[in-house]
């Protein structure tokens, strides 16, 4: 596993397989193929959380992850979750993302209730963790925004 914090910075927003909002009930923003083919090969694969802004915009707690071995996917995807509920969509806005730290590696489930159920775990997880005053800061340090832009604690 790469050493954190990363920052995988500024992707437009693609339309992924549409299996986050219908099928989960959790939305992604998902980079394009080639900012991911661009990770460093030792970007291992697992569920990381960090900051995320969209287009220069407030900061946002994120999950974020990088493979997905229940839908058998071929190619390698960072589909992030952003802990926040947008009223539209973000689809070809800029993506900034900091990954600061991991949470599991991937795993394969038995069904689509355990996927979703340990998806909300890991965003519990990763709102506590993110919470964490080394955390914050790391927030800051990345995107430089004030605290009047910060919502709702996310």
């Amino acid at each position: 596993m790469r050493s954190l914090p990363y920052l995988a910075r500024q992707g437009q927003v693609v339309w992924g397989f549409g299996r986050g909002s219908k099928q989960l009930g959790i939305p992604t923003a998902n980079f394009p193929e080639q900012v991911v083919d661009n990770l460093p090969a030792d970007v291992s694969t697992g569920i990381y959380y960090g900051w995320a802004s969209v287009v220069s915009g407030d900061v946002h707690k994120i999950v974020s992850i990088v493979w997905n071995p229940y839908y058998k996917n071929m190619k390698k995807s960072m589909e992030t979750h952003i802990i926040h509920t947008f009223e539209e969509n973000s689809y070809g806005e800029i993506l900034s993302v900091a990954i600061v730290g991991w949470l599991r590696p991937e795993k394969n489930f038995d069904s689509l209730e355990l996927l979703i159920s340990a998806i909300q775990g890991d965003i519990e997880e990763a709102k506590k963790q993110l919470d964490v005053p080394e955390y914050l800061k790391l927030k800051d340090n990345f995107f430089q925004v004030p605290k009047s832009k910060i919502m709702n604690n996310h």
